[in-house]
């Protein structure tokens, strides 16, 4: 390591990358421990909130850290200048979106294997939050989510209450929606139809 301060590198790194980046893998990039990796997120996250004028803030998804741009700054930014979502990730995130929060496995009930491969880049992207409950993962949506797709509202839940609105006006159920959005006319999705709105994990490891 140089004279430079290890969280001004993993900046640098980050900055460069222009995409999501776990612990470890900045670890191994920078050749510390990946508690010292930790720290020095943590002192970087917090002397670019102290700026007044920065543009930039970093945010942890998931067990990722990501750069973004202010939310108070997006009104201001060319449509154009989003981030890409590659489309085959569409239909995925709109029934997260729906069903939130959701079990993996319900959401390889409606999309088949293919699902655990966009739920793992649906979360590097920073658009999902995964996390292990018992034997489960429950799927939620991020605020990264809501201002990528123009939702009005953050919280999950009221991310939901607005994608379920937007289907309901537009006469679609879930899996129609999200069939809508799929690259492939012909994707075929299974209906899911919920009990409630409450997170049940099932006894399978996803």
């Amino acid at each position: 390591m140089t004279d430079t301060s290890l969280s001004i590198i993993l900046e640098a790194i980050m900055f460069t990358s222009g995409r999501s980046m776990s612990t470890d893998e900045l670890s191994k990039i920078v050749g510390e421990t990946s508690e010292e990796v930790n720290t020095a997120l943590s002192e970087l996250k917090a002397r670019i909130k102290r700026r007044q004028d920065s543009a930039l803030q970093l945010t942890e998804v998931s067990g990722r850290w990501i750069f973004e741009v202010r939310p108070s700054l997006s009104p201001h930014l060319p449509e154009s200048f989003r981030p890409d979502t590659p489309q085959r990730l569409l239909p995925a995130a709109a029934l997260i979106a729906y069903h939130q929060p959701m079990a993996q496995s319900q959401l390889v009930e409606m999309l088949g294997q293919r699902a655990y491969d966009h739920v793992r880049e649906l979360a590097n992207l920073g658009l999902i939050d995964r996390r292990r409950d018992g034997l489960t993962r429950r799927l939620t949506t991020t605020r990264r989510f809501a201002e990528y797709f123009g939702c009005p509202e953050v919280d999950y839940r009221a991310v939901r209450s607005w994608f379920r609105s937007e289907a309901t006006k537009a006469g679609l159920t879930s899996a129609q929606l999200a069939a809508s959005l799929a690259p492939d006319e012909q994707m075929s999705i299974s209906e899911f139809v919920e009990e409630d709105n409450d997170f049940n994990p099932t006894l399978s490891e996803d």
